[in-house]
Formats: structure tokens, sequence, C-alpha cells
């Protein structure tokens, strides 16, 4: 695997990390409420392409990179001050939330999408439905944004 796509996935893989940490704190976050219950759906979608990115960078004879896992960590944790202005919980932070969220599963598309540029040059890439994923992406992402635009409605 060359240097930029083990750089490439472990930045998405980051990427994942962050996300995760943002959702299941927005799941604790409204227990019993529906935004947490579709969340759910949302997370393990993300958990399970995780899984994939880590066979891809083991598959690779590559590393995780824990430091850029450990920044993302770190950056939603101090993202919470910004999302909504405070760290509490409330409508115009829930939208912001989603709005990052909606970023990242676009990004995750296309990664998805750009790896099927490359696939010849990568053996590790052969067997993977890279189209079922960037459909999947898609989905989700038109999932999380009809939440988004829910949350608008709510919180301006």
């Amino acid at each position: 695997m060359s240097g930029a796509l083990a750089v490439y996935l472990n930045d998405h893989l980051a990427g994942s990390v962050g996300a995760i940490e943002m959702i299941e704190r927005v799941i604790r976050e409204n227990e019993g409420q529906p935004i947490a219950a579709m969340l759910a759906r949302e997370l393990e979608v993300i958990k399970d392409e995780q899984g994939i990115l880590r066979d891809l960078i083991e598959r690779a004879g590559t590393r995780e990179n824990a430091l850029k896992k450990a920044g993302a960590w770190l950056a939603e944790k101090a993202g919470r001050v910004k999302l909504g202005g405070t760290d509490e919980t409330g409508e115009l932070a829930r939208m912001e939330m989603l709005e990052a969220l909606a970023l990242g599963i676009h990004g995750r598309r296309g990664m998805w999408r750009a790896l099927r540029e490359v696939v010849g040059k990568y053996p590790e890439l052969y067997g993977l439905d890279l189209d079922r994923l960037e459909r999947q992406a898609t989905e989700q992402h038109d999932r999380v944004e009809q939440m988004r635009l829910e949350a608008a409605r709510e919180a301006l």
C-alpha cells in the first residue's frame, strides 16, 4: 500500500472515531427519544464501515495511527463547546451535530468513490463492494439530512 493510501485510510478511520464518540454521546443525552433510536441505527452503519477500514489497514500490512485516532477523540470533546455555543444539550446543538455528521458521511461516500478509482492498484481493495458501500453512505446521508432539516425547523 502506498504511504498516501495508508494516510488516507487512517484519516477516515480517525473521522469514524470522532463520529462514533459524538453519536454515542447524543444517544445517551436523548435516551428514550426518537432521535436516539434513529442515531443508534446510523451508529451501527458507521461501526460496520469502521471495521472495513480497520481490515483494509491490516490487510495492507500497515498500522492504525493511534495519534490521529486520539486527535479525533479529543476534537469531538472540544467540539462539544462549539456545538450550540455551550456543552449543554439543546436544539441548536442537535442540529449542528447532525450537520457535522452529514458532512462526515459525505466524506465517507467520497472515500469509497475514490477507492473505486484506484482499486486496480491495490490488491487489498479487491473483493470490496465499493458500489454498495457508496450507496450505503448515500442512503445514510439522506436519512441524516432529513433529521438535520427537522432539527433546523425546531432550532431556528
